[in-house]
């Protein structure tokens, strides 16, 4: 292994600035974090559809689908949970370097995590996004059964059954899908990219 006095990163002249100028907006990670079965992935696709239709430079990065590729030898331990995400908040980085508008949807359950995230970019350029739904509900949803063997004792470590989920303090964004549809949570995402200037370049 190459030793770290031996690294020295090659800095070229196009700038992040100069990035998105060129797409147009700004560029940030957009943090779905919520419970299994609260709706992350379906709002953070159903949020990139929307900014594509307007000419945003987007792309999601989703829990099941990293795990399938860049993190398949993670489990699901704490200290697997944490490197999970450090390796997304370092590649969601990356994205934001290149001028992308970067969505994520992980559960990410531990406070100490998210704020790891939050302190790898500038300020601004990271949004937390709580998708709310009570336990009870996204247990009903279960749309992938997992509830159901977490509860069976198949599956150990489950956020929400048998490992905590800590809910951010002061989110961005709050949406509520059990009481919210997704065109709503949507358009609050969408207003509040608007509103804070995310869609264009000064």
């Amino acid at each position: 292994m190459a030793k770290k006095e031996f690294i020295i990163p090659h800095k070229g002249n196009i700038t992040k600035k100069d990035r998105q100028r060129q797409k147009g907006h700004k560029s940030v990670i957009l943090w779905f974090t919520g419970l299994s079965g609260s709706g992350k992935s379906t709002l953070a696709h159903a949020v990139e559809e929307k900014l594509f239709e307007m000419g945003i430079h987007t792309y999601v990065l989703d829990g099941d689908n990293i795990r399938t590729g860049l993190n398949k030898d993670l489990g699901f331990s704490a200290e697997d949970r944490e490197e999970n995400i450090r390796r997304i908040g370092e590649v969601a980085k990356l994205f934001v370097d290149a001028g992308i508008i970067t969505l994520t949807a992980f559960i990410s359950p531990y406070k100490k995590d998210r704020n790891f995230v939050r302190n790898l970019v500038e300020e601004k350029e990271f949004v937390e996004i709580y998708v709310k739904c009570p336990l009870e509900v996204c247990e009903q949803r279960d749309v992938k059964g997992l509830y159901k063997k977490a509860r069976a004792g198949i599956i150990k470590n489950f956020t929400g059954i048998d490992d905590p989920y800590e809910e951010p303090e002061n989110p961005e964004i709050v949406v509520e899908t059990d009481k919210e549809s997704v065109e709503e949570s949507v358009e609050k995402i969408i207003s509040y990219l608007k509103e804070k200037g995310y869609l264009e370049v000064e």
